[in-house]
C-alpha cells in the first residue's frame, strides 16, 4: 500500500509560545503540499473539511482543512490553514523545531506521528528559515 507524507517543522506561531491568535498552520499555496489534502470548492466562501487522523498510539484526531479565501469576497485573506490542531500539539508536548508527519494512504485514510527537533539547523551562523513544510516521497509500505 503506497502512502502519501508531508511534513512541517513546527514554528513558535504554530506551538501558540508567540501568544499569537492565528487560525491554524498555514498551509502554501504549493500544488505538491495541497494534493495531500482534499479539493476545496474555491467559488464557495471560507470551503473547508474535516480530516479524522490516527495516532500511533490509536488516538483519533480531528483537523479542519480551510481554504480562507474571503479576498474574492471583499476581505483580506487568501490562505490556507490546517486547524484545531492545538489540542494535539499540546498533548504531544510538541515545541518549535518538532516536526508534524502527516500520511495519508491509497484508501484515504489519515495517520498522523511526530518527530522531536534534533538540533537547530544554522549555516553560517544564520538560522534557515521557510514555510517548514516538505513531502516526504515514499514508493510504497509503511514508515
Amino acid at each position: 500500500m503506497a502512502e502519501q507524507t508531508i511534513a512541517k517543522v513546527l514554528s513558535a506561531n504554530d506551538t501558540g509560545e508567540t501568544g499569537g491568535h492565528q487560525a491554524g498552520i498555514l498551509v502554501p499555496r504549493e500544488k505538491r503540499l495541497l494534493s495531500f489534502f482534499p479539493e476545496l470548492d474555491a467559488t464557495q466562501y471560507n470551503p473547508r473539511c474535516h480530516l479524522n487522523f490516527v495516532d500511533d498510539g490509536g488516538t483519533f484526531w480531528e483537523f479542519a482543512f480551510i481554504y480562507y479565501n474571503n479576498k474574492f469576497f471583499e476581505g483580506t485573506r487568501n490562505e490556507y490553514r490546517l486547524t484545531r490542531m492545538t489540542k494535539y500539539i499540546r498533548q504531544a508536548n510538541l515545541v518549535p523545531g518538532d516536526e508534524i508527519i502527516l500520511m495519508r494512504d491509497d484508501e484515504g485514510r489519515y495517520r498522523i506521528s511526530h518527530k522531536r527537533k534534533q538540533q537547530t539547523q544554522r549555516a553560517n551562523g544564520v538560522l534557515k528559515l521557510g514555510t517548514g513544510w516538505r513531502v516526504v516521497e515514499i514508493q510504497g509500505g509503511r514508515r
